[in-house]
Formats: structure tokens, C-alpha cells, sequence
């Protein structure tokens, strides 16, 4: 059986100009991967290419072992049907409730009855957590349960993988841990595959299977969350332990030299 996801030689970027330099990944069926790096390493940019927003300047991107954009818009379009996409600001549409929200994937993309997708809709919050939240609005919703709803939206349509940014962005450690949670009972609960894009250093090593890490656009590290921690790189070693590389010390020290702060 075809892997999820694989990526091949991948490059990417904007105007012509590489963000991401010849990149090799893959997805195992029923992996949490996570994928970090310090700001500017190419996390966002990776992200859009994997789920069909950003055409790759070079190489290959497969999902289910067929290719994501050396196909026609309908192959392709079917295939992104198969992920979930949960963003970082959780991109729910304001005037839309919660229920609606999730239920938007099944009116676009099935045949089903409205009744049967209103049991999925209360199925999808169900597990994560927001049944009986169907009526809200977007803008009632605290910042964790709007992440929550971003995922039942993400969930609605039963994908095989799903991609989430920054889930735990701007969330006490509680809602974060509970998120983490979550992320792992997609997996457990739902088989699912996940990739998540993130930042935070605890739940990465909390909810990862394996670990990618990232650094000016090229893959610098793959492994479990015991070989990161005991990884000689240094720069990971500098990722994990929040210390500043001496290339960007340098950069900011002579910017406020020139700022007079220094």
C-alpha cells in the first residue's frame, strides 16, 4: 500500500527565489509527524506545498502514492478531498455558526441528506469536545475551542491525513496540553495521520512519533523525539534548547549598533 504522503527533491519558494531546497519526507500511515524550525526556516512555505496551495518550482509531492500537482485540476481536487487542513487562526467563515462550519466540507463535496449530515456535524464536535456548541458563532468561541472547531471542520469529511499550523499559537499550557491530546486521538481513535507544523517545544516531544526539522529551507534532522534531544547538531541542538544561532546574534547586535542600543 502506497504511503500517505511522500515528498521528493522538493523545491519551492516565490518570484522564482527557493525558500525550500530539495526536500525528502514521508508520512507513515498512522504517524504524528511534526515539523519545526526557527522563524524563517521554511515551515509555512513546506506547509503550502503539501497541501496543494503552492506549486513546487521542482520535485514531487504524492499523496496516497499519486501525484498532487503533475495531474488535471479534477485528480487533484479529488485527492485533497482525502486531508484536513486545520489553520493556525482556525479560517472559519464569521458568519457561518459552528455547525455550519463543519458541516460546509459534507454539503460541498457528498450527497448525503441534511439530517445525516447533522448527525456527522454532531459526531465531528462530539469528539472534539463541542457538542452542543453548534449554534455559536466563530466570534463566541474562546481561543481554544476555536482551534477545536477548526479541527471537527477539518475531520468532517473522515480524511486520511490531516495538516495542522500552530495548533497550541497563543494558548495557556492547559488548552495546549488538551489540544495535544486531541492530536493524539486522531491517531489513536481515528487512525489518522497527522502533520503538525509547530513551534512548541513541549508538545512536539509530547505528541510526535517522529520529528522533522527544518532550517533555511533545507531538512536538517528526521527522528524519533530521543534522537533529537541526544542529536549532535548543533543547530538543532541551539532549536531545542532556545539558544540563538551566533549568525543571528551577529545580525542583531549590529542592527542596534546601528540603533544605537549597543
Amino acid at each position: 500500500m502506497p504511503l500517505p504522503l511522500t515528498v521528493t527533491n522538493l523545491y519551492g519558494g516565490y518570484a522564482g527565489q527557493a525558500v525550500i531546497h530539495d526536500c525528502n519526507m514521508h508520512i507513515d500511515k498512522h504517524e504524528i509527524v511534526v515539523i519545526m524550525g526557527g522563524s524563517g526556516s521554511g515551515k509555512s512555505t513546506f506547509l503550502r506545498h503539501l497541501i496543494g496551495l503552492k506549486t513546487p518550482m521542482q520535485g514531487a509531492v504524492k499523496l496516497f502514492g499519486q501525484p498532487l500537482y503533475d495531474v488535471g485540476e479534477y485528480d487533484r481536487l479529488h485527492l485533497l478531498k482525502d486531508i484536513g487542513v486545520a489553520f493556525q487562526t482556525g479560517a472559519l467563515l464569521s458568519s457561518l455558526s459552528v455547525g455550519d462550519n463543519v458541516a460546509l466540507p459534507l454539503i460541498e463535496n457528498t450527497n448525503l441528506t441534511s439530517d445525516m449530515i447533522e448527525i456527522i456535524v454532531r459526531m465531528k464536535l462530539d469528539f472534539v469536545g463541542l457538542l452542543g456548541k453548534e449554534a455559536l458563532l466563530p466570534s463566541a468561541l474562546s481561543g481554544g475551542m476555536l482551534k477545536r472547531a477548526a479541527v471537527a471542520r477539518a475531520i468532517a469529511l473522515d480524511p486520511r491525513i490531516v495538516f495542522m499550523d500552530e495548533p497550541s499559537a497563543g494558548l495557556d499550557p492547559v488548552i495546549s496540553a488538551s489540544l495535544d491530546d486531541l492530536i493524539i486521538k486522531l491517531r489513536d481513535n481515528l487512525a489518522m495521520s497527522v502533520v503538525v507544523v509547530t513551534h512548541e517545544l513541549e508538545s512536539a516531544f509530547k505528541i510526535a512519533d517522529r520529528i522533522v526539522v527544518l532550517d533555511r529551507g533545507y531538512i536538517i534532522f528526521s527522528g524519533s523525539v530521543d534522537d533529537i534531544k541526544s542529536s549532535a547538531n548543533q543547530r538543532i541542538q541551539n532549536l531545542i534548547n532556545r539558544v540563538a544561532d551566533d549568525e543571528v546574534i551577529s545580525q542583531e547586535t549590529h542592527l542596534k549598533r546601528l540603533l544605537g542600543e549597543a
